[in-house]
């Protein structure tokens, strides 16, 4: 079967250039996403996670052409759009742009604090489907019902709102078009802890409803868990486990995803602490180590690591994990 979404060696590195007498000179090369690939089925949630600067944001926007990708390949339903994306079709990018929208990580710099919700909902029905104004009042009305807020509430503007009530928004202006897949940014991470409960329960009753994908990056293993149908672990710009959320919390294969999951805190004050500490800290993507990139801050590391990069295999799990030991 033919994956909805199927990403293939998606790559974006950033030169790093330093002025001198005659012009400027490339002098490194940050590795912000390398070699990425993975897929989504319709329906299917997709949990992205790792530590900050691993990667999982820029590999969302790669694949919207927000940030414009150096190599791979991004399918939908089988058809590379990275050529259309970047293209100079203007109808041929918004149809593809309908099938894949985005929901920011801060809810109030994603509004234009200067238009009211219905204007800010409003506005994709202009992008993608210009017509008379009037004709969409019903469809923005229902937007906000949809997502648990009152539509005399299109009237106010986004400081008017709580947190929890922009982010809604946010992802009534995602659904607007009707896509089939959405990239979730971190979408509670700056929520209460009630809150970002709320936002979870809605994301999964819209997805039961609406049958959307999701891509749903996160630090936060605890909220991955609940909405997730599969994992991926990203770390220095590239993915070392992926496999269904159940195998890769029942059994780890890749020292780093065991750490993180070691992480979640457990709600018992007599609890057994049971957390891996890692070594170090997390390389500069600019000086990667040799070898396997996670090796400096590894205990299981063997001296292959120092020397060969793994490569994603597959474990006795159904999980694939780059790992030349794995747990």
């Amino acid at each position: 079967m033919i994956p909805l979404l199927d990403i293939r060696g998606l790559r974006k590195h950033y030169s790093i250039t330093r002025r001198g007498l005659i012009g400027r000179r490339q002098t490194r090369t940050v590795r912000a996403v390398d070699d990425v690939s993975f897929v989504l089925q319709a329906g299917q949630t997709l949990g992205l996670v790792g530590e900050s600067g691993c990667g999982k944001t820029t590999t969302a926007r790669s694949i919207l052409d927000l940030v414009q990708a150096d190599a791979g390949e991004i399918r939908l339903d089988g058809t590379d759009v990275r050529p259309i994306l970047a293209g100079t079709d203007r109808a041929a990018m918004l149809a593809v742009r309908r099938r894949m929208q985005y929901v920011f990580q801060d809810p109030y710099l994603s509004l234009n604090p200067r238009w009211t919700i219905n204007e800010a909902l409003r506005e994709p029905y202009r992008a993608h489907a210009p017509q008379d104004d009037r004709e969409w009042d019903g469809r923005i009305a229902a937007l906000l019902e949809t997502v648990g807020l009152e539509p005399r509430n299109g009237v106010r503007y986004p400081h008017e709102f709580s947190g929890g009530q922009r982010q809604r928004v946010g992802i009534a202006r995602a659904l607007a078009v009707e896509p089939d897949v959405v990239l979730l940014d971190e979408p509670v991470s700056a929520l209460d802890i009630s809150v970002r409960a709320q936002i979870l329960n809605l994301l999964a009753s819209l997805q039961d409803r609406l049958g959307v994908a999701y891509v749903y990056i996160s630090h936060d293993l605890s909220s991955v868990r609940f909405i997730s149908t599969h994992v991926a672990v990203m770390y220095l710009g590239r993915i070392v486990e992926i496999g269904a959320v159940d195998e890769i919390f029942a059994r780890p294969r890749h020292h780093y995803t065991a750490a993180l999951i070691s992480a979640i805190p457990v709600p018992s004050p007599g609890a057994v602490d049971r957390r891996v500490h890692l070594r170090g800290e997390v390389p500069s993507a600019m000086n990667r180590p040799s070898g396997c990139p996670f090796h400096p801050r590894c205990a299981a590391a063997l001296p292959i690591c120092r020397e060969q990069d793994p490569t994603l295999q597959r474990m006795g799990t159904g999980t694939q994990a780059a790992c030349h030991n794995p747990t």
